[in-house]
């Protein structure tokens, strides 16, 4: 279930009275049958909007386990303090606050409600939050989810901002030099036709180069439009992409440095809070293995549950697996055998998200000067094989 349907009913009850309102549902029948069960006949059911994953922003996300943390600790109830929140939100974000009052006001437990939206509270949410209220600290796991949540998604955009800068860049250079062979290389052509003289075979071959441009450019500008959308659906639905990206992340050059880096922040952060809320190991590993995107890192981590139900400690599993560094096994070891895997993990997670943005700083100073020679190169090539018939141009009209 990827997507949620706002819906608008209307009903009449048992006595022959008029409802309406709002819901949030999978799909219609889900609706119906949320209606039925409420001893509602449905009149009119229309639907208003669809919302997709990407419509519950992280942002948003980690801002309403703060905020609700905060209430918990001034001791409001759990379903106040939804609805409480709820006022004020922009939908669909509101209606999901007062279905989720609703649910709890009913007797389901929070991490039950939080179940029913897999694409909206991945399965470290409800894991931690059943934590939080079996032991009576749902406030803190609140609190330490948001947190852990907050410096995930800042380091995520770090990295993403530090990939996105040279691709950009280069975008700059091929929209520019594109500019130039269709419109202003033609130009200089028309100018020296006039000339009865014989034009470098630089230029010759840049002008061709134009020629073909021109001819081809819109059929070119089509198939990159098609080009880009296409891709991002393949990555969501194409398996096998998904995991060619991955593998050609982890061999580049920097960047697969920069994209371990933060992914093992992102599996060391999350071991590491579900270690301290008292969840067991395997059940960690999958709560962490979802809150990864599909593909490599998540069959590591379902081998890696294998490996530990077969009996091997967390340190060995780790060895039989290359993106995890000499230094994991190594501090996962010794806190194993001091029976202090909560902070072994914590400072693993430190250290790779230290490390992660001192190399996204550093990987963007290195290639700013370095994007910049490259536009330069470029350009320049363009005009000197503009200029380069001037300096024949003499002896032309001698």
């Amino acid at each position: 279930m990827n997507k949620t349907m706002l819906f608008y009913w209307q009903a009449v009850d048992n006595d022959g009275g008029w409802q309406q309102g709002e819901r949030l549902e999978p799909n219609r029948q889900r609706l119906c049958q949320y209606l039925r069960d409420n001893q509602l006949t449905p009149l009119r059911i229309r639907l208003r909007r669809i919302y997709f994953a990407h419509s519950w922003q992280q942002a948003v996300r980690i801002t309403l386990m703060h905020q609700l943390a905060t209430l918990l600790r001034a001791g409001l109830s759990l379903s106040a303090s939804l609805n409480m929140l709820s006022n004020g939100q922009q939908k669909p974000w509101q209606q999901l606050l007062i279905q989720l009052a609703e649910q709890i006001s009913q007797g389901i437990t929070f991490a039950q409600a939080l179940r029913q939206w897999p694409h909206i509270f991945p399965a470290l949410y409800p894991a931690l939050v059943e934590i939080g209220e079996l032991t009576g600290q749902l406030e803190n796991c609140c609190q330490q989810l948001a947190a852990q949540q907050e410096r995930q998604h800042l380091l995520h955009k770090k990295v993403q901002k530090a990939l996105r800068y040279p691709l950009f860049i280069l975008l700059v250079a091929a929209a520019t030099s594109s500019a130039m062979l269709l419109f202003v290389l033609p130009e200089f052509v028309a100018i020296y036709a006039n000339f009865d003289a014989g034009l470098p075979a630089f230029t010759r071959s840049v002008m061709q180069l134009s020629s073909l441009l021109q001819r081809s450019g819109p059929w070119l500008i089509i198939t990159l439009l098609c080009a880009v959308p296409g891709w991002r659906y393949q990555q969501q639905h194409s398996p096998f992409l998904r995991l060619f990206t991955q593998r050609l992340m982890l061999r580049l050059p920097f960047i697969s440095t920069l994209y371990r880096g933060g992914i093992l922040s992102q599996i060391f952060t999350t071991l590491s809070l579900t270690q301290r809320a008292g969840l067991p190991l395997l059940e960690g590993l999958k709560a962490t293995a979802v809150t990864l995107p599909p593909g490599i890192w998540q069959r590591i981590l379902h081998a890696l549950r294998r490996h530990i139900e077969a009996g091997q400690p967390l340190h060995q599993a780790l060895e039989n697996h290359a993106q995890f560094t000499p230094l994991c096994y190594q501090l996962i070891k010794v806190g194993e055998e001091a029976g202090a895997l909560d902070e072994m993990l914590n400072r693993l997670a430190e250290w790779y998200e230290t490390r992660t943005q001192e190399l996204a700083d550093t990987l963007a100073a290195m290639l700013e000067p370095m994007m910049m020679v490259i536009v330069g190169g470029i350009i320049g090539t363009l005009v000197i094989a503009m200029y380069l018939p001037v300096f024949n141009l003499g002896s032309a009209l001698g």
